[in-house]
């Protein structure tokens, strides 16, 4: 299933990422903070436990979370998604994959794998910024599954028609969370209109 946020603040944060003019500090300081709006509905279906607790005046029924959340960011964009996520849920455990895209095909290769051991029992959310041609997202699903991850979600920011069905053919069970459905890939790959490198403007290394 594929939501596409249609939330006030998440539009007017992305359109100040969108300007070839915003700087390192400021596209970072946005993605963390959509990254928070984004993860308070991508989490919404999470199960819980009831405990009895006893507040000042007496006992109670109080809740806590079911399962471990594993944030899974695609290396080294997803990187830039993670504070803003983990700022709601401290707790959550970070797994890391490496990939970078060759620039001639499009296709990804894996260099670096690290998971936590409870990967078969977590919610799993693999986040990176850009969803564009859709290979990276589906190489590292096929990783989370290997690792015996069954539920995964895939929270990204711009999304390409192209790469949602991609996604979606290859992994029908994975939920796919966009902060905007963008139009179109070009001949490079890259997303249009898109918001340029996510992770050049994130780290500042262009």
């Amino acid at each position: 299933m594929l939501t596409v946020f249609d939330h006030p603040l998440i539009k007017h944060k992305l359109t100040i990422m969108r300007k070839k003019e915003t700087g390192t500090k400021d596209f970072r300081q946005n993605l963390d903070e959509i990254g928070g709006l984004m993860v308070y509905e991508v989490t919404r279906d999470l199960p819980l436990n009831e405990i009895p607790i006893e507040t000042p005046l007496c006992q109670t029924i109080g809740y806590e979370m079911a399962k471990d959340v594993v944030i899974v960011p695609i290396l080294r964009a997803g990187l830039g998604v993670v504070n803003g996520i983990q700022n709601l849920i401290p707790t959550a455990r970070i797994a890391h994959i490496g990939m970078y895209r060759d620039e001639e095909t499009l296709e990804p290769h894996p260099y670096f794998e690290k998971y936590p051991s409870n990967m078969d029992e977590a919610a799993v959310i693999i986040v990176d910024p850009m969803l564009a041609t859709g290979g990276s997202s589906v190489a590292a699903i096929d990783m989370v599954k290997k690792q015996g991850a069954t539920s995964i979600k895939l929270v990204c920011l711009v999304g390409a028609p192209e790469g949602v069905k991609v996604v979606e053919e290859a992994h029908p069970d994975v939920d796919i969370y966009l902060a905007s459905l963008d139009d179109h890939l070009n001949e490079k790959g890259y997303i249009v209109p898109g918001l340029g490198d996510a992770g050049d403007r994130i780290f500042g290394t262009k």
